[in-house]
Formats: structure tokens, sequence, C-alpha cells
């Protein structure tokens, strides 16, 4: 039994077996549609965890294969000390629900691979806030770590600094936040950051089927009657250049088909972003050269501006291309 397949591989299963999120990557990709490169891991290992406790037999062998297509498409690798592979790790089950693993962005940086990605970008202030950022999202999400102390931690660095905004620190300053952010990590966690990008990666993965079993998302199945056993699977998506060139923040976009009783099956773009989210005309820009692909009038608007999460951090921004 496979439990990983590409967007671009043609799965036995549709919704039940990709999730909700999946399956519609797996459709885009097949319509040419601009998707970010990646691949799903099926609700059919979240249902081998849920019954084992234990991950598949052969599930990281696939996951590595999926990564190393990836390196391969994208001309970049895990961890590289030049120009570094990250990628978004994110939940996906077949009906959306609260409880969840939140997004977790720029999987992948390192002490080594962030020098690469300042160097790849030019500019080593974004480099190390995607770093520190990464730090934080991954204390909370995956070991649990309470935001609210790298919130301080950042706060006490603005007083110290005299600034106000996150904007205002130097590269500097964020290269010292690093290291406060690590320290931190591990005298909550016991262990250091992780950093081996693989190591992230897994770890990741396991933390999204976990949450399938949160009691969060447990009262909410049993509420709206939703089964147990469906599970959820994980999309993981290799975080694009030009989501990177488009705002320091934006770290991802998706393109998916998306019913509207107003307007039909149209084209959405999913732009996710960390921290200090762009301008909504930035947003809006930068939806529009995804979408321009499709021979749609180019008359966008921000049809939904969705909660944060429940790290504070991530903001996501659905955009539509209307018609007529």
């Amino acid at each position: 039994m496979d439990f990983v397949y590409g967007f671009d591989e043609q799965a036995p299963g549709g919704r039940e077996l990709l999730g909700g999120k999946g399956v519609g990557l797996a459709e885009m990709t097949a319509l040419g549609a601009p998707v970010p490169a990646g691949f799903t891991v099926t609700t059919d290992a979240c249902r081998e965890v849920m019954r084992t406790g234990e991950v598949p037999d052969g599930l990281w062998g696939e996951i590595d294969e999926h990564v190393a297509r990836l390196e391969q498409r994208a001309g970049k690798r895990f961890g590289d000390h030049d120009d570094p592979l990250l990628v978004s790790v994110r939940s996906g089950a077949a009906i959306s629900m609260p409880g969840m693993m939140d997004t977790i962005l720029n999987l992948g940086l390192n002490d080594v691979a962030v020098e690469g990605l300042a160097a790849a970008t030019g500019n080593p202030r974004f480099a190390y806030d995607s770093y520190r950022r990464l730090i934080q999202m991954y204390g909370e999400v995956v070991d649990g770590v309470d935001g609210h102390l790298f919130e301080g931690e950042l706060q006490e660095l603005k007083e110290r600094r005299g600034v106000r905004q996150d904007v205002e620190l130097t590269a500097d300053d964020l290269r010292s936040l690093i290291a406060t952010f690590q320290e931190l990590y591990e005298r909550e966690v016991g262990a250091p950051f992780p950093p081996d990008p693989g190591e992230q990666l897994r770890r990741a993965v396991r933390a999204v089927f976990d949450s399938w079993e949160s009691p969060r998302a447990k009262v909410y199945r049993r509420t709206y009657d939703i089964p147990d056993e469906l599970g959820t699977a994980v999309n993981v998506a290799a975080v694009e250049e030009q989501a990177l060139a488009a705002h320091p923040s934006v770290s991802e976009v998706a393109v998916v088909a998306a019913p509207d009783e107003r307007w039909g099956e149209v084209p959405v773009a999913f732009v996710t972003a960390a921290g200090d989210a762009p301008e909504e005309a930035e947003l809006q820009e930068f939806a529009r050269g995804r979408l321009a692909r499709f021979k749609v009038p180019k008359r966008i608007e921000v049809v939904d501006e969705l909660p944060k999460t429940g790290t504070g951090k991530i903001q996501k921004f659905v955009l539509r291309e209307r018609l007529g």
C-alpha cells in the first residue's frame, strides 16, 4: 500500500484518501493550474497511527522519496547552505474542522540553511526573520510550547532597541533573537530545536496525525457526527520563490477551484502570510499574477479573511477573480 502521492500523481481514492486540500491540489495540478509542487500523506497513514500508535512501515521512506523529487524539481536541497528547499506542512482532513494542527511555514531552515536563504534572496533580514518564526511556530504547534513565551522575548527585544514594530528590528537583532528562541525552545522542550530538516518534517507529519485525536477535534466530530475513522491527510508543499519575492511574510500561495453560488466554479487563490501580513493591495496584486492563466476578467476582491490560528501568527487571505 502506498501512503504518499505527489500532487501530480494519480491516486486510487478521492477526498476520503487525500483529504479536502489534497484532492483539490491534485485536481488543479492535473489542470495545469499554478499550484506549488508537493505531496500528500494519505488518511490511510493516519488510520494506521490511530490503530497501532505507530506510523506504518515504509512511510518515512516514501516521504524521503517525494522530498527527493521536490529537490530535483526545484533544483534545491533540504538544509542546503547555498539555496535551501523550504516546505510548508498543513493538515487536510476530508472535512475541515477546528482543533487540527496549524500550518508550519518555511520548514527546513536551520543554522546552515538560513545563511543559504540569506545569500539566495540577498536579504539576510528576511532569512533570519523566517527562521525565528519557524522556531516559534514549530515550538508551539509540534511541541506545545506556550506562544506567549516567544512573544515575550520578542517584545523585550523591541523594548531594548526602542522600537515598536517587528519590521524595525535589524538583521543583527533577528539573528540574536534566533539564539534566544533556540535557548527558550531547548529549555521548554528538553532538547534542542531539530537541525535536521528530515527530522523536522517527520515530527511535523506525526503532529498532524496526533492533532486528529486532540480534545477539540474530538468534541467537534461528536457534535457534528463526523466519523472518527476518517482520519486526516497531510499536505507538504514547496515554498515558492514567487511567494518569497512577493512579500517577506508571504510564504505560500495555492490556487484551487471552488464552487460559488453567484459565480459558478472559479479559481481561488489562497495566500498564506505569517506575522506582518501584506496590505490588501499587495495581496490582490500577487493573486492577480497567480491567476493570470485563467481567461476571466481580472477584477479581484477579497471575499474572506480567515481568523488567525491558535498560534496567533498565521493569517490566510482568500482572493477570488470575479466573473462579469
